[in-house]
This record gives structure tokens, C-alpha cells and sequence, in this order.
């Protein structure tokens, strides 16, 4: 039973796999190191403003056994053409920033080389590889292994963390002033927990999952499997946010840009707290996180991509899954060779280019799942009705605020 239990499971354990990365591992460390648990409030908000509309990507799949990116078609070519346009424009820096990141963990982990150019390169031809032989299914196993690992190693370097910790803890909400405070929290936003074109990729991926000869993997079952991988993530950011308060927060230490020392701090804080002993540990832990989230967007990108451009042009394109992922590989290593010296450059213009489109998933998703091509009993309740609408405005008014304070 529990076995059965266990193989229903997947594309919310993908989801989150590609959401626990950058957001975890770098935002929200980062800002517990800078704020405290000052923003405490935004995990929050942003978590539950965002909640509704990653649910419908999986929700619309399994009801109507067809992706969003079917749905966005129906609602217009023009809205298909937006998001073909947006990720086209935004794959490659998505890609870019969360292999540099994993890239700069291995570098510190293995010891072959420092150079984390070279380990970029080394990382995308692994998944590269990875994806082209063991597809979906080598990918829905490996995420649960990965999941596990990096759960109860971040649980237990919290826990020790708060019996360690002499500092006196503070939980006054904080709302950041000021051009680069306020910069960072539109970063912060912008991923938390995750990008909203990954409700493309779940949908996508349930689709995936019932192909994968999981009958029962109905839309109730599916909304639960995603429930799972949502919640887990939410804690995960309090956890990361609680690591970099709890160690980092007002001693004089700032993140570096550079990935193999940005690596080197993460790995510190776990080390710092759960002895040196457990260094090794540590780093295969955080190692295995960013590769699950470089793993998953290096999956999900060509499958959106190839999809759209099916529906764009009719069938008679040769743009498949195998065409877009060695582009998206090819391109990927070409903009790490110009930001490997600066990560959180390349991580913040990842971040906010994924905030400022969120209020288009975020209507295109809620206007198909409301729609007519949904079956009635699978659209939205009054309750997620009104958290849609706030999490539209939410989104909109962040981006306006940010644009007006640049």
C-alpha cells in the first residue's frame, strides 16, 4: 500500500525539485542572513497569493487531458504567442542561474577542479545525457531519492541551529526601504517558491505521469500529490530563512557573488551548526538540491517549448524535445561563460524577469481554469476564487511598486 502510495506521486515532487534551489538555497538564506526573520511576512504571503494558480497547472492537466499550454491556445493565439515569447526570452537565464549555483557546490564538494566554468559545462552535459537516455521516468525516481536527502538534512542543521544559537531572535516584520533593499525582495519574491511558468511544467508533467502507466492518477490525486511538494517547499523556506537568521544575521558576514565562495558559505552554515565532521554530508545534500533543480528545468523548458511551438505552427515544425534541450544547453553554457564571475547578478535578473511576467500565468491560468474548458466540477470555489484575485492584484501591485522604485 505504501509503495503504491509512494509511485502515485511525482510531478509535485518534481515541482519541488525545481522550486527548492535558488529560492531556498540562495534567497531565502540570504534573507535570513540580511533581514533576520524580518520577512517572514512575504514567504507567507507569497506562498499563499501564488498557491492557486501553480495548483491549476496540474488541476487543468488531469481534468481536461490536455497541458496549459493547450488551454493558453484556447484562450487566444495571442496569449500562446506571449508565452512562447516569455520563455524563449527567460530559459536561458533560469538555466544559467541555477547551474551556476550547482556548479559552484560541486566545485567545492568534489575538489577535481575550482574552475566553475568547467563544472557548468561537466553539469549540463550530466543532465543533458541524463534526460536524452532516462527521459521522464529516470527523473520522476530520482527526485524522490534527492527530496528525501535534502528534507531531513536541512531539518536536522535547523533544529541544531536553534539549541546553538546565543543570539537574542527577533521576529519584528521588517518592510525593506531604500533602492537595493527593495530590489532584494522583489528577487525574493520573484522565485519564492518558484517561478509561476512551472504550473506550464506540472501540467506537462501529470500528463507525463498518467502516460507513464499510473491510471489512477486522477485530478483528485493529483491536487494531493502537488499539495505535498507545495507544502514542503513552504516549510523549506522557513527552514533556509531560519539557517541564515540563525547564523549569519548581523555577524558582519555578506554573501559572496562568486559561486565557489557563495558554496563554501552555504556548506559553512550547515558545518557551523551540525560540526565539521559533517562537511561531506552537508555538501552532497545542497549539491543534490541545485542538480534536482537544474535536472527538472533542463526537462521542463524544451517539453513547454516543444509543446508550444506544435500549437504555434500546426505540427510542421522539427522543433522537439531533443532540438530545444541541446539549444537550451548550447545557450546556457554561452551566457555562463560572460556571468560566471558574477552570480547573484545573474541570479537577480533571473528572479525579477520571473516576477515581473508572474501576473501573466497568473491571469492566463485563472481565466482557463474558471473558463468553459474546464469541466464544472473541477473549476475553482468561491474561497480559491477570492485568493486568485488578491494574488492578481498582489503580483500586479509588487510589480508596479518595484518599476516605480528602480
Amino acid at each position: 500500500m505504501n509503495k503504491s502510495w509512494l509511485k502515485k506521486l511525482g510531478p509535485g515532487l518534481l515541482f519541488a525539485g525545481a522550486a527548492i534551489g535558488v529560492s531556498h538555497l540562495v534567497q531565502s538564506t540570504r534573507a535570513g542572513a540580511d533581514f533576520g526573520f524580518g520577512l517572514i511576512w512575504a514567504i507567507l504571503l507569497v506562498n499563499l497569493f501564488k498557491y492557486p494558480f501553480f495548483q491549476y497547472g496540474p488541476r487543468y492537466a488531469t481534468a481536461t487531458g490536455e497541458s496549459l499550454i493547450d488551454g493558453y491556445k484556447r484562450l487566444g493565439k495571442g496569449v500562446l504567442i506571449v508565452y512562447y515569447i516569455l520563455t524563449l526570452t527567460t530559459m536561458f537565464t533560469i538555466q544559467a542561474a541555477v547551474t551556476i549555483v550547482t556548479a559552484g557546490l560541486a566545485a567545492n564538494l568534489f575538489g577535481i577542479t575550482t574552475d566553475v566554468t568547467v563544472w557548468s559545462i561537466i553539469i549540463t552535459l550530466i543532465c543533458l545525457t541524463t534526460l536524452l537516455i532516462g527521459k521522464y521516468k529516470l527523473l520522476d525516481n530520482l527526485i524522490k531519492v534527492i527530496i528525501v536527502i535534502l528534507t531531513v538534512s536541512t531539518l536536522i542543521a535547523v533544529g541544531v541551529a536553534i539549541f546553538n544559537t546565543n543570539n537574542a531572535v527577533s521576529f519584528t516584520q521588517i518592510i525593506p526601504k531604500g533602492a537595493l533593499e527593495i530590489s532584494f525582495l522583489i528577487t525574493f519574491l520573484g522565485w519564492m517558491p518558484a517561478p509561476l511558468d512551472i504550473s506550464t511544467w506540472h501540467s506537462l508533467w501529470a500528463l507525463e505521469k498518467q502516460k507513464d502507466g499510473v491510471q489512477s492518477y486522477n485530478t483528485k490525486q493529483s491536487i494531493f500529490d502537488f499539495n505535498i511538494g507545495y507544502i514542503g517547499t513552504t516549510i523549506l523556506a522557513f527552514c533556509f530563512l531560519g539557517l541564515g537568521a540563525l547564523v549569519m544575521y548581523q555577524s558582519g558576514n555578506k554573501f559572496s557573488s562568486s559561486a565557489g565562495v557563495f558554496a563554501q558559505q552555504i556548506i559553512g552554515l550547515y558545518t557551523e551548526t551540525l560540526g565539521s565532521q559533517t562537511a561531506v554530508f552537508i555538501g552532497v545534500a545542497a549539491f543534490t538540491t541545485m542538480l534536482s533543480t537544474t535536472l527538472t528545468t533542463l526537462d521542463a523548458s524544451p517539453r513547454a517549448m516543444e509543446r508550444s511551438s506544435v500549437l504555434l505552427f500546426n505540427n510542421k515544425t522539427k522543433l522537439t524535445y531533443n532540438f530545444w534541450i541541446i539549444i537550451l544547453s548550447a545557450g546556457t553554457m554561452i551566457i555562463l561563460f560572460y556571468f560566471i564571475s558574477n552570480m547573484i547578478t545573474l541570479v537577480k535578473i533571473a528572479t525579477i524577469l520571473s516576477f515581473l511576467t508572474a501576473p501573466f500565468y497568473a491571469i492566463a491560468n485563472f481565466m482557463l481554469i474558471s473558463g468553459k474548458h474546464t469541466p464544472k466540477e473541477w473549476r475553482p470555489s468561491i474561497g480559491m476564487k477570492i485568493v486568485s484575485y488578491f494574488g492578481i492584484v498582489f503580483l500586479i501591485g509588487f510589480s508596479i511598486w518595484y518599476l516605480f522604485n528602480l
